[in-house]
């Protein structure tokens, strides 16, 4: 364990864990369990289950699929501003010649 790093327990769905993590990122971590037990708890009531595991699956598929059209959109916004950028250059090299 380096200076950066912390030792914290978080309980997530019921039970324990202990997680060794950069300092800087403590705040993101403690913010994500809380969301995690949130989601659990909602999905708990919404469909009455008791097993954590099932309640787990259905939270890391709704997170996952979040993430999949984040990254979605990103890649298309990626693209999106390399195309004006091209454009911008375009303009920039005509507008250099013209002189």
């Amino acid at each position: 364990m380096n200076d950066n790093e912390i030792k914290i327990s978080v309980k997530i769905a019921e039970r324990t864990y202990r997680l060794t993590i950069d300092k800087a990122d403590e705040e993101k971590v403690m913010k994500a369990v809380t969301m995690l037990n949130e989601r659990v708890q909602l999905y708990k009531q919404a469909y009455d289950y008791k097993d954590y595991q099932d309640l787990l699956s259905m939270v890391c598929l709704q997170l996952a699929t979040l993430n999949v059209k984040y990254e979605s959109d990103a890649a298309y916004k990626d693209q999106c501003l390399e195309q004006k950028l091209d454009e911008i250059s375009v303009l920039l090299s005509e507008n250099i010649e013209s002189k």
